[in-house]
């Protein structure tokens, strides 16, 4: 299956990319991508599976990767980071129950993917990329794909945006062996923080600090 989706791409990549049937192959992808990867694991939030739908992968991904953009697994985009597996985008996105009046924090830009999925579920996207050139080119490609309420910012994530708090959701898309205090700080009373834990190899979660404040929910996948 893998090996189909990737000479469907290939084609349309070389010959009708920027056409009429071009798109619509690329949409057809999407919905494939969206019902066996996602819908058929569990996702059933109507929002999210629709924002799965509408964000164009393929712009989001490196040129010489093109060809694997809807396929099951992430995809490296430079500078030792990826751009994470389509399924755990819409489950991260899918357990932040957005209804779009949060303000979300995103500690990890990467390629801009996930700020762009959030940015279509939530008011505003704050999103913090620590490798400068991920940042930049995040920035120009969310701005040219119309993503006004994404603001992206070149820094250390782990130091937040506090003039911007507090934030409704922080979303870390790294695996931090605990959650640093600056953020936990800048999350709302009622605000949710999740986060990719590490796994061990016995399966258990590798987490240094689950802090017990009640009035904060804690979400590790």
């Amino acid at each position: 299956m893998k090996k189909i989706i990737s000479a469907i791409i290939f084609f349309l990549t070389i010959t009708a990319s920027c056409g009429n049937k071009g798109v619509t192959q690329m949409e057809q992808l999407r919905e494939l991508m969206v019902k066996r990867q996602i819908e058929d694991r569990g996702v059933r939030n109507f929002r999210v599976l629709e924002a799965m739908r509408k964000v164009e992968r393929h712009k989001f991904v490196p040129g010489a990767r093109i060809t694997e953009a809807y396929e099951d697994h992430p995809l490296p985009i430079g500078h030792g980071q990826t751009i994470s597996q389509p399924y755990i985008v819409a489950l991260m996105t899918e357990l932040c129950g957005l209804d779009g009046h949060e303000r979300v924090l995103e500690i990890g830009t990467g390629s801009g993917y996930q700020a762009a999925v959030l940015s279509l579920l939530a008011k505003e996207v704050y999103t913090i990329e620590i490798v400068e050139a991920h940042a930049k080119t995040a920035r120009a490609r969310l701005k040219e794909l119309g993503y006004g309420n994404v603001t992206v910012r070149h820094g250390d994530g782990y130091r937040g945006w506090p003039e911007k708090a507090p934030f409704d959701v922080i979303m870390l898309t790294a695996s931090p062996s605990e959650i640093p205090q600056t953020l936990i700080d800048q999350l709302s009373d009622g605000g949710i923080m999740s986060h990719v834990c590490e796994i061990r190899t016995d399966g258990s979660r590798k987490m240094k600090n689950r802090p017990p404040d009640p009035s904060k929910r804690y979400i590790l996948y």
